[in-house]
């Protein structure tokens, strides 16, 4: 079969190669994928900064955001049968199994040894077909195959914002009003959530109001804001202090800075990277890449369980009643399988890449 992958530590790697068709063992599906889609993570890996092949492999399949029908099952699934459509998680527990991991938390993993589909030691799902557990299946609506690939996104955005309501049980909180840092899929995603719940919701990044970004924001009821024509510190005087802010840009002065407008009793969920290297110029780079992958108080995110993706089911169906056709118009680029290297060369006004396999 053929598979978009990337040799760990090489820049501009990525290739599709043929390789061998996954076995479905007992307690497994195999899985056709239909979609994938590409993020920061796939294009970091493929300019050398990250990624980890498995062990044995001297090359990595790329993709951790896919869509697929199940093809055949293995012996001892009761749960699925070939035809539904499906959505794999992405972190896999560490090999101590520590108490996170033991408790289907990955995603909180205390060692930092977890293993994560596409990125750190497995194989991901950017191929003609991948097996998989069914402990790490999220079966969904055939009406939602088309979109299914942003599930693994959503999950992440609606984990922080899940996160930031679950400790602000500390204090009787009644938010009202949201800030989003960043337009690209997981800010988009992040305001229709924050939409969805109801919440005055205001979307800031670098593009002008007339773009194809703002445009999504703004379909949703959000307002949108380029920051270059209102900066972050002039917010409060016109807009007042924000309840609730997701930073998904990764650009620690953004971060901080958001810091300074939250209200009183307020929370900021960190759940941008700072781009690419490890090593990073500005100190303020460096905590937040530890507070995001680290998951950290005052407090970053990554990742997120499978409860994370099975809300996410509900929550883009709810966005696809509220908003027909929003998610689909953050498709900007679709390249298929054999193509997939250029799905991973972003333009400049591109909200979300995919490969479509089949």
């Amino acid at each position: 079969m053929r598979a978009a992958v990337c040799t760990p530590g090489r820049r501009d790697s990525v290739r599709v190669i043929d390789i061998d068709r996954p076995r479905c063992r007992e307690g497994e599906a195999l899985v056709r994928v239909h979609m994938a889609g590409v993020d920061g993570t796939d294009e970091d890996i493929n300019a050398g900064l990250y990624g980890e092949a498995p062990e044995g492999c001297d090359f990595l399949v790329i993709g951790h955001e896919a869509v697929g029908i199940v093809e055949a099952v293995g012996a001892g699934v009761r749960c699925t049968r070939p035809g539904d459509a499906v959505v794999a998680t992405v972190r896999r527990p560490c090999p101590g199994r520590c108490l996170n991991c033991r408790n289907h938390q990955p995603d909180f993993c205390i060692t930092g040894d977890y293993l994560e589909r596409g990125i750190k030691g497995l194989h991901g799902y950017m191929a003609e077909y991948y097996s998989e557990s069914m402990d790490y299946l999220i079966g969904l609506p055939h009406e939602l195959l088309d979109t299914g690939c942003l599930l693994e996104p959503l999950s992440v955005a609606e984990k922080g914002i899940f996160e930031a309501f679950r400790i602000q049980q500390r204090v009787l909180w009644e938010p009202r009003r949201a800030l989003v840092l960043g337009a690209g899929p997981l800010g988009l995603l992040a305001t229709f959530i924050l939409r969805d719940m109801g919440l005055e919701t205001y979307t800031l990044a670098t593009r002008e109001r007339g773009s194809i970004k703002a445009r999504a924001a703004e379909a949703s009821g959000a307002r949108y804001i380029d920051v270059n024509a209102e900066p972050l510190d002039s917010l409060p005087k016109k807009y007042g202090q924000f309840d609730l802010i997701v930073d998904a840009t990764g650009f620690s002065t953004f971060a901080f800075e958001s810091m300074g407008l939250v209200n009183r009793n307020g929370i900021v969920c960190m759940a941008g990277l700072s781009p690419g290297k490890k090593e990073h110029s500005m100190p303020t780079d460096r905590i937040n890449m530890e507070m995001v992958l680290n998951n950290k108080a005052a407090f970053g995110t990554v990742s997120a369980s499978r409860r994370d993706f099975e809300k996410s089911v509900d929550r883009m169906l709810s966005i696809r009643k509220k908003w027909p056709g929003l998610m689909e118009k953050l498709f900007t680029k679709k390249e298929s399988l054999v193509n997939a290297p250029r799905a991973l060369r972003r333009d400049e006004e591109d909200i979300k890449a995919a490969v479509v396999v089949s």
